[in-house]
């Protein structure tokens, strides 16, 4: 999952650690439904993943120049080795992928279906600003991880090169031709709307993750950091949108 550039990382300002974050995956895990929401957690990262190499390789067909389709490449292959890392973790925990992953298969595939770019700058707007928006999320969520499931899960958040490539190009697209921005801020308005939509959706759908993310799982339910949360989450997009020279 393509991450968001420095300047609007909403993990600039992340949720303090709690104290499952200060245990080990051995030692947290013997909360049954800590073990559920982690195992939610990476299914739902790791078919993201997938996901992202998919697209990626469908966003290069609409590269206009080969060096562009290279790089786009190049993106693809960081995301399906994300994939594998998440894959192997869950099988190492005990846990089959593919099971693992499948609850979340509508959820990623109906935003995909809804937010279908149509053409090259429309893509390249929805890795950055879609994809960032998800990783906002769980490197909110990783403040509440064990120790190692924490690094993997901020690993195969790191940025795939995506980020600085998308505002190079959207940037450069909007000085030869400013009437591009306003279509591009609609359309980015669109993906916010989109995204946390469906990060609503599946959270609701699932509850070990719900809990966890209210900090239910071993360290007391604080409703009011959820909002704080969506507002870092927000906060973050608006200075998304303006690295790209659009319109919040």
């Amino acid at each position: 999952m393509t991450s968001s550039d420095k300047p609007g990382n909403a993990a600039d300002a992340p949720a303090e650690t709690t104290s499952v974050a200060a245990r080990d995956w051995a030692t947290a895990a013997a909360d049954p439904q800590y073990r559920a929401a982690v195992v939610d957690l990476l299914g739902a990262l790791a078919y993201g993943e997938l996901a992202a190499f998919e697209r990626l390789a469908e966003d290069a067909k609409l590269a206009p120049t080969l060096a562009d389709k290279a790089e786009l490449a190049k993106m693809a292959s960081a995301e399906f080795h994300h994939f594998e890392r998440l894959r192997d973790r869950l099988a190492e925990i005990g846990e089959e992928p593919t099971a693992a992953m499948e609850p979340f298969v509508a959820a990623y595939d109906g935003f995909h279906r809804q937010t279908d770019p149509s053409d090259w700058l429309e893509g390249l707007v929805k890795a950055y600003v879609g994809d960032s928006i998800a990783s906002d999320f769980y490197r909110e969520v990783a403040a509440r991880l064990d120790s190692g499931t924490r690094e993997l899960v901020l690993a195969v958040l790191d940025d795939t090169g995506h980020a600085g490539f998308a505002v190079e190009k959207v940037r450069a697209a909007i000085d030869a031709d400013p009437r591009v921005g306003g279509r591009l801020a609609l359309w980015a308005r669109r993906l916010m709307g989109e995204a946390l939509s469906q990060s609503q959706r599946v959270v609701a759908d699932r509850d070990a993750l719900s809990t966890m993310l209210v900090g239910g799982v071993a360290d007391g339910f604080d409703l009011a950091e959820v909002g704080r949360m969506f507002s870092r989450i927000t906060e973050a997009h608006t200075k998304r949108m303006a690295a790209l020279g659009l319109a919040a």
